[in-house]
């Protein structure tokens, strides 16, 4: 059949494709078509399926699944649909459910399973994220995502209806609207089709992706230009400055609420236009925190302005019911009289005063983006319609509108929020627990095609300080979707890296300084997002449905399409000065992003890092573009590559890149072979040339060939520590490809002498670090040596040697030096 709606009784069955059904309920059988604030479209290509009815009973049967449906006119008939006969072939009415009135109406079997699920018996939902981590201290329950360990998934859709751009109906009560989403282990698939669904994740600005300053704290507007000069003197990269809520009036008259404010206050930033401007020289853009609830107060600038913005013939906002017969509704408020206008966003007329007399203003001064602060709630005028998914919606729309740079920082308002980028996830306590919670929350928010999360880095508010803790959770933000520092107006909980410990501000520069480096890696990864539907953080799962192990490691996660990441989230060993962190690897070959050590794949391992490192690893084949003084990219030996490196095209660096520039980037590992086809448009990180490191790889000989059959010989540079070699790329005019061909005197990486070199300098630093008696450390070295670094000795016995007593530090060394070798070779 095409992909028609039919009506049978009072349901609706759409086949969206052959894993993706609609099913409507409505007694008075007043179905409609119009999206909704979750779904968006609904034109899929044309579906095969077989439909049978027997006794009202409609089968759909597809390649990919079997939906019986019960379209008797009682809900509550004597229908079991888990009765359904093993091989399909027919019904057994005889007995009763006693599950809810659903679970006697549709019934589910996958091809190729044998268990068939009925509606109201529980799945094992894989999660997917949820509205706020407000004073979280740890875990938080998750709302249901998309996907589950039986491959159903429900999406049930009571948001309103929006059948255009201003109106909004409510839903009738005593109707259904559900999407069965039936994709089996096809995470992708199952996200490919939600993203057709109900709208593409956009492109973020490239700006978006380095680092983000925020505090809550009364700067003033010197201050604050002091505290960027000084970032800028430290070599600590910021492209974002977000102003918390003290850039507006927060002083207020009687009777007035401080936290919405669309004023700015001048004594701390006499000069607003001047100080954006100053923060714009300084390459960064720049957010303005808003409370919007409080409505508009007397005391702001523009309130006049408002005033006369609201008052005229009243805009109608909504038909309670919309078709289904409801009666008109008005949200418009009179604006008339001196006291405070409320705030209500279902009123056209407010939202058109909110943008060109509140906002307007403000964003001629400079402001770039806005930080959409809801929390009061999910209710409006308007039944079903959430105040912050209005907000979420008309500022995006708002912004491209005024050419401004797509995006916003605001909560989670349901699924479909994806659409407006970026999610902020709320004021968390700052503790290792919350720390610990956050890879999982971000990975497993990709199950509902949510993305792009933002944490405050380094948590919020409450806790105690702890330097391991601010360290640990920077990295992980490095390596997490948004990294945002933030904190409370606490005067002891700043971020700033000069708080620290020398050792701690040392790598936190350092990591800060690997996110902007990152950058061509992440915007390539924001493109594939935006164009492919594949999230730059999820599970494990995602990319190996059928490994049973990676469902159980919840802070390991994909970062982009050539990372994985397991972020440490505890307390390092005091006397072996390392944390510890689980992880999965699958089959190949895994090498370390930060040391180049190698891992064999198909495992489970115990990771041991210090504090400077977390575990980053990169499969063979890998390909890492990074930025610096040239572009250099990183080749990872052991297996062909491919990666896409996209760069915006002129019009782009807002996020509304329609032709991005591309080049295509193959490694042929059997070929010994690289080849690099720059597409439409040269990205310009290539035209001053650029370099190629061979990482794990001597390089004797390599040859640039051109399209004109000319060659030319490179001189490749090698670096015994890293076991690296570097190629640089002169520019080359009016070529579309270059490939080269090289020659390897250093094999793959990973047997023998080869991995022992590493082993051995990295076993060293290991018992460094350890704070245990010099003689025992010296002697347990001598003996790793004499066993070729492949055995760990009997430190017992090494005790006695020394006459040092076996204690639990000698034990965990063992344990340690056992678990590392073991890792590596």
């Amino acid at each position: 059949m095409k992909n028609e709606s039919f009506i049978r009784a009072n349901w609706r069955i759409t086949l969206l494709t052959e894993r993706l059904v609609r099913l409507e309920y409505d007694p008075r059988r007043r179905f409609t078509d119009a999206c909704s604030l979750i779904v968006v479209n609904r034109d899929f290509p044309d579906v095969t399926a077989e439909i049978t009815e027997q006794d009202g009973v409609v089968a759909i049967k597809t390649a990919a699944a079997e939906v019986w449906l019960n379209t008797a006119k009682d809900p509550m008939d004597n229908f079991c649909p888990a009765e359904v006969e093993a091989d399909g072939g027919g019904l057994n009415r005889g007995l009763k459910c006693s599950l809810n009135r659903w679970a006697k109406v549709i019934a589910v079997r996958l091809a190729g399973k044998q268990n068939i699920w009925t509606w109201g018996e529980s799945l094992h939902n894989l999660g997917g994220t949820v509205r706020t981590l407000d004073k979280a201290d740890g875990a938080v329950r998750m709302d249901d995502g998309l996907f589950s360990r039986e491959g159903i998934g429900i999406l049930r859709d009571d948001s309103c209806l929006r059948p255009d751009a201003q109106s909004f109906w409510p839903r009738p009560s005593g109707t259904e609207d559900m999407y069965l989403f039936l994709y089996g282990k096809d995470f992708v698939g199952g996200l490919r089709d939600f993203y057709r669904l109900s709208g593409a994740t956009p492109l973020l600005p490239a700006f978006a992706l380095g680092n983000w300053w925020s505090r809550y704290w009364r700067y003033s507007q010197a201050e604050y230009l002091a505290l960027i000069e000084r970032f800028k003197r430290e070599n600590l990269p910021f492209s974002v400055a977000v102003i918390d809520m003290d850039w507006h009036l927060t002083d207020v008259p009687d009777g007035g609420n401080g936290w919405t404010g669309f004023s700015w206050n001048r004594e701390l930033f006499p000069d607003p236009a001047g100080f954006l401007r100053r923060l714009h020289a300084a390459g960064l853009k720049t957010a303005l925190n808003l409370h919007p609830a409080a409505g508009v107060q007397p005391f702001e600038d523009e309130y006049q302005a408002f005033k006369v913005a609201m008052a005229g013939s009243a805009i109608p906002t909504a038909v309670a019911g919309g078709k289904e017969g409801g009666t008109s509704t008005s949200g418009t408020e009179t604006a008339s009289g001196t006291g405070t206008i409320p705030f209500d966003f279902t009123d056209p007329k407010f939202r058109r005063a909110y943008f060109d007399t509140l906002l307007a203003p403000l964003e001629a001064d400079g402001t770039d983006f806005w930080w959409i602060d809801w929390q009061q709630g999910e209710n409006s005028k308007i039944p079903g319609l959430d105040p912050l998914w209005l907000l979420n919606c008309y500022h995006f729309a708002h912004a491209a509108r005024q050419s401004l740079p797509r995006l916003i920082l605001s909560r989670y308002a349901g699924p479909g929020s994806h659409r407006y980028p970026i999610g902020f996830s709320g004021d968390t306590v700052v503790s290792w627990a919350s720390l610990a919670f956050q890879p999982y929350f971000t990975a497993t928010a990709a199950n509902i095609g949510y993305g792009w999360w933002s944490h405050d880095i380094g948590g919020h508010m409450n806790g105690i300080r702890d330097d391991e803790l601010a360290c640990r959770w920077l990295q992980f933000g490095v390596f997490s979707p948004i990294n945002r520092l933030h904190s409370t107006c606490n005067r002891f909980a700043g971020k700033e890296p000069w708080n620290y410990s020398i050792e701690v501000r040392t790598i936190m520069g350092n990591f800060l300084r690997l996110r902007a480096k990152l950058l061509p890696y992440l915007h390539s990864m924001n493109y594939r997002s935006h164009l492919d539907g594949i999230p730059i953080v999820r599970p494990l799962y995602h990319a190996w449905p059928e490994e049973e192990a990676a469902y159980h490691y919840p802070n390991e996660y994909q970062f982009g399409s050539e990372m994985l990441v397991a972020p440490v989230t505890t307390k390092m060993n005091a006397l072996l000065r390392l944390a510890e962190t689980e992880a999965w690897l699958p089959e190949g070959m895994f090498f370390d992003f930060f040391t180049g050590v190698r891992y064999r794949g198909g495992r489970r391992v115990k990771l041991h890092r210090p504090l400077a490192e977390i575990p980053v690893l990169v499969p063979a084949g890998g390909i890492v573009p990074l930025e610096g003084d040239s572009l250099t990219i990183r080749l990872y030996p052991g297996a062909d590559g491919e990666f896409t490196l996209y760069e915006d095209d002129e019009c782009g660096a807002d996020g509304d890149s329609a032709n991005p520039r591309k080049t295509c980037i193959q490694l042929k590992w059997g070929e010994h072979s690289v080849e690099v086809n720059f597409g439409l448009g040269r990205i310009k990180s290539f035209e001053k040339g650029f370099e190629l490191h061979f990482m794990r790889t001597k390089i004797e000989t390599i040859t640039l060939t051109l399209k004109n059959a000319n060659t030319l010989q490179l001189e490749p540079l090698y670096e015994a520590a890293t076991q690296t070699t570097r190629v640089l790329l002169p520019a080359v005019e009016d070529v579309n490809c270059l490939h080269l061909n090289f020659t390897v005197s250093q094999n793959l990486p990973g047997t023998g002498a080869e991995q022992r070199e590493f082993i051995e300098p990295l076993l060293e630093k290991i018992l460094n670090y350890a704070q245990i008696d010099f003689d025992f450390k010296e002697r347990i070295f001598h003996r790793l040596q004499a066993n070729g670094f492949t055995v760990c000795p009997d430190l017992a016995e090494v005790a006695d040697e020394v006459q040092v007593g076996v204690s639990k530090a000698a034990r965990e060394i063992s344990g340690l030096l056992t678990d590392v070798i073991n890792e590596l070779l």
